[in-house]
């Protein structure tokens, strides 16, 4: 029996909840875990990450099966929910932990990535969106992970149609 060769990505899309929502809801997506990720303090936690003085960003850890989702769809998904003019803001979440950005842990999924956003950029007038390889990432505290499937009426910056254009990816080829 062949063994399924997952990949990783790490997406911060403002809040994680809804971004964690975002990449749960693609078929292939098997783990999503929010945390924090590529600052400078070690283990931080929510409220430490609060205070804009890690350099944290809140960011979730998405493991895929590139046979059934594509780095490609996970870009787009990703950059249906984002707004790409703004910096170290979505929605109503304002602070650094908020900024948007991509972050891989190989130079095949660097190499992609950036080729994406530099596709992706000719499509904004302003593109704030951070691409690089990951530095660090640390487990939120339990109580965020899949924070709205066990808080369906949660707070969420992303809007019900960013998160039906997302499910309608999985109806692509």
């Amino acid at each position: 029996m062949e063994q399924k060769q997952y990949r990783e990505l790490y997406a911060a899309g403002g809040c994680f909840w809804g971004t964690e929502r975002v990449f749960q809801s693609l078929n292939g997506v098997v783990e999503t875990t929010a945390g924090y990720a590529n600052g400078h303090t070690e283990h931080p936690t929510y409220r430490q990450v609060c205070t804009d003085t890690t350099g944290h960003r809140e960011a979730v850890r998405i493991i895929y099966d590139p046979q059934t989702v594509s780095l490609e769809k996970l870009l787009k998904a990703f950059f249906i929910c984002v707004d790409t003019s703004v910096s170290n803001r979505q929605g109503n979440d304002i602070g650094s932990q908020y900024q948007t950005g991509i972050y891989y842990t190989d130079e095949e999924t660097g190499k992609a990535v950036r080729a994406y956003f530099e596709e992706e950029k000719k499509h904004h007038d302003i593109f704030l969106v951070e691409c690089g390889p990951l530095k660090c990432f640390f487990d939120a505290e339990e109580y965020h992970q899949d924070y709205l499937i066990k808080n369906p009426g949660g707070y969420c910056h992303i809007t019900n149609a960013e998160f039906e254009a997302v499910r309608k990816l999985n109806d692509e080829r």
